[in-house]
């Protein structure tokens, strides 16, 4: 018999993710609330991870990033997030430091220009080379669900170019080994999908020793961050936001706070 390694953490890995069937209805069918730019949160300051002891690396900015393989261009090499977030990720490190466990972010505050190679080139092309047969309005929907459309629309932003939205993982802290979640960070496909596994093991594929795994692990990464306010992505299992569109929009509330910024 042998003994759990995540302690009081183990029960969050039994349990089960919210249906996201609703919340991906939501996503379609609602607006997503503007930034209030008077709320007292719309001007704080972007926060170097790095500064408040949280680990990570842009993962944009570097060359072993599949499915990437190159920088992205005007990718920052540092991981930036607004002070409230930041505040939100220390106490999440704070409760699963006990057991050796600690986030690790691929990104936060993210540029336009790296918004827009995504969206508008990068995965586009990739598709089409992949799936030439997807008619045009299916691979833009399809596009949609991983990249968000850049935007200079100051009551529009995308979500990372606000410093609301992380992309992350965890890890343990003294070898730095991720846990296994099922798929690489940015796999554009229905793998993704934070109850991908949900479903999985609930049909023919019972009996799956990695899928279990990653199962856990999502469910582990979720419950966390959601209990500590983040909203989280149903098409991402990595993608978490707080105060920004999608969070205001997902919590029903009437503005966002935190709207477009830069370093």
């Amino acid at each position: 018999m042998s003994t759990s390694p995540f302690g009081d953490l183990a029960v969050l890995r039994e349990t089960p993710v919210p249906d996201m069937k609703p919340v991906r209805a939501r996503l379609r069918s609602s607006r997503r609330p503007p930034p209030d730019p008077a709320d007292p949160r719309f001007n704080e300051p972007l926060v170097n991870i790095a500064d408040l002891g949280i680990s990570g690396a842009s993962y944009y900015a570097g060359s072993r990033n599949p499915p990437y393989y190159h920088p992205a261009p005007g990718a920052v090499a540092e991981v930036l997030v607004r002070e409230g977030v930041g505040r939100l990720l220390t106490q999440v490190n704070a409760r699963i430091a006990p057991v050796g466990l600690e986030l690790f972010l691929f990104d936060g505050w993210r540029p336009t220009v790296v918004q827009a190679y995504f969206h508008d080139q990068w995965l586009p092309a990739e598709m089409r080379r992949r799936l030439p047969d997807l008619a045009e309005r299916h691979l833009r929907r399809e596009v949609g669900k991983y990249w968000a459309a850049p935007s200079i629309d100051p009551a529009a932003p995308a979500p990372h170019n606000t410093g609301g939205a992380v992309d992350l993982t965890l890890r343990w802290r003294d070898t730095g080994e991720a846990l296994w979640m099922g798929s690489l960070f940015d796999d554009a496909s229905a793998v993704a999908g934070l109850d991908h596994f949900e479903k999985r093991l609930a049909g023919p594929a019972r009996m799956a020793f990695s899928d279990e795994e990653a199962r856990a692990n999502r469910r582990l990464l979720c419950h966390l961050m959601t209990a500590a306010g983040f909203a989280l992505n149903p098409f991402e299992w990595w993608h978490y936001g707080y105060g920004e569109r999608m969070w205001a929009q997902l919590n029903r509330a009437p503005f966002a706070f935190y709207g477009p910024t830069r370093p």
